[in-house]
């Protein structure tokens, strides 16, 4: 009999192992903690409390995954916004016109998410879930792992026999130093910072406008020697808004009531200090810090047979681009395919690896490029190719050591730069482009040419103001009349 062990029951746990349960005879799910009850925040999960998406090309992985799963969210209290005809965006080149595309987000709190797939992928006892248990390390080899060693319950340690064993521990795996204890080697690793820091709190919205607000993103703006600090606003089930502040060295958010409030009160607009002055805060603020982008090349080493990495613990980035939880379900999809093709055997542990690092590729090359980093020519060279690239709407340039000489650009090429960054807050075509790479659904290098050119050679479109921007929202609009003709009396 065949048995396939996954360690980490979190999303991208839950999933590799109900995709398992189609091929192999026994699957054993090992959570370090206990499930919660309902849809609550959940042990073990770092941003537990905070905002979570799901961009378009997670949710139709998931669909396919485990059909009807989108329909069950949306019916359990999860919001879908469409980008950016439902959201009130404001970037750092401007305000959005309210646009029809194909990418969307799916915005719920984190417990609910995860229980509605617990309860899809899990509920038909294919898998056999062990929580409390703690893996301990890996057993067999250099050439072929065997099993695992697990404690459970506090129990003495007890090795475990597996035909594959899936890592899913996010963040924090063990996994190079498991795989050192067997004689493998080592598993080259770049962590890009960010100097990002978060803070998060749940809201009870007005009853009139709790359903009816559009998605708000407020980016960071571009002061010159100034901490970039933005927020967002999503709704969430039963009524309430989760609201996150966001800020760079020197700009970090506070967590105290009346630091939180300031600060929303300071960012480039006031809606969303507005909006949550007229709801109710419900429980703490929570920060978080975590935001490295991290990626272990395991498909680079000579893994040993019979084991695999998915989800954070491979590839980890900045939480900010809501792409966590996406990528784990394409991986899923992706680890279906392959053991549709392979079956558990020597020809899927051959290319496993790399056809998981496939799918995380697209969300690693975008976090490396938006949250602007350099990368050493070191870290480059073990990147690849693309990811040393600082790409800056359609601009490329070659980033090279920290010592490189990087050539700034000149009026006309920073005229061109403006020209396509403001152009996609008003052109179909090029907002579907962005906003579909946004969302995992279009490939970045999809470029049309014919609207640039029309852009480029064209008259530019007047930028909306913030008062038109929300005035394209129609619930938002009356209600901040109704605030603004009560405050004057």
């Amino acid at each position: 009999m065949s048995r396939a062990v996954v360690l980490g029951g979190g999303l991208a746990g839950v999933l590799a192992a109900a995709v398992l349960a189609g091929h192999a005879d026994e699957v054993v799910l090992v959570e370090g903690d206990r499930y919660p009850s309902g849809p609550r925040p959940r042990r073990g999960l770092p941003q537990s409390h905070h905002s979570h998406v799901l961009v378009a090309g997670g949710a139709r992985a998931l669909d396919a995954l485990l059909p009807g799963t989108v329909d069950a969210l949306l019916a359990n209290g999860a919001h879908l916004r469409g980008l950016p005809g439902d959201a009130l965006i404001f970037s750092a080149d401007g305000w959005f016109r309210r646009l029809r595309t194909d990418a969307h987000l799916i915005s719920c709190t984190r417990g609910l998410l995860d229980q509605v797939v617990r309860r899809r992928a899990l509920g038909g006892g294919d898998v056999e879930v062990w929580e409390d248990t703690r893996a301990l390390g890996l057993t067999g080899d250099e050439a072929r792992i065997t099993g695992v060693s697990v404690s459970r319950r506090g129990a003495p340690p007890e090795t475990v026999r597996a035909d594959l064993v899936v890592d899913a521990t996010g963040r924090r795996s063990h996994a190079p130093r498991w795989l050192a204890g067997v004689g493998a080697g080592d598993i080259e690793e770049v962590s890009v910072a960010t100097g990002l820091a978060y803070a998060t709190r749940l809201y009870q919205a007005p009853g009139d406008l709790a359903a009816a607000i559009p998605a708000i993103m407020l980016h960071p703006g571009t002061a010159k020697g100034q901490p970039a600090r933005g927020a967002t606003l999503f709704p969430v089930e039963d009524g309430r808004w989760i609201v996150t502040l966001t800020g760079t060295r020197g700009g970090e958010p506070p967590t105290d009531e009346q630091g939180f409030t300031a600060f929303a009160r300071s960012l480039r607009h006031p809606i969303v200090a507005d909006l949550m002055a007229e709801a109710t805060p419900l429980g703490a603020v929570w920060p978080y810090r975590d935001t490295v982008n991290r990626r272990r090349f395991f498909e680079r080493a000579r893994l040993p047979a019979g084991f695999a990495v998915v989800g954070d613990a491979a590839v980890a980035v900045n939480p900010i681009h809501s792409h966590g939880m996406s990528v784990a379900a394409l991986g899923a999809l992706r680890l279906r395919d392959e053991l549709a093709r392979h079956g558990i055997g020597p020809s899927l542990f051959a290319g496993l690896q790399a056809a998981l690092a496939a799918e995380a590729e697209r969300s690693w090359r975008m976090a490396i490029e938006q949250d602007g980093q350099r990368v050493t020519a070191r870290a480059t060279a073990r990147i690849g190719e693309r990811a040393g690239e600082q790409v800056t709407e359609g601009v490329a340039e070659r980033a090279g050591g920290d010592d490189a000489p990087r050539r700034e650009p000149n009026a006309f090429e920073r005229e061109i730069r403006t020209r396509l960054a403001q152009a996609k807050l008003s052109s179909p075509r090029l907002a579907a482009a962005f906003f579909g790479v946004q969302t995992l659904i279009c490939d970045d290098t999809a470029t049309d040419r014919s609207e640039i050119a029309r852009v480029l050679t064209g008259r530019p479109e007047p930028l909306l103001t913030g008062e038109e921007a929300i005035g394209q929202h129609p619930a938002l609009a009356a209600w901040l009349r109704l605030r603004f003709a009560a405050a004057t009396g």
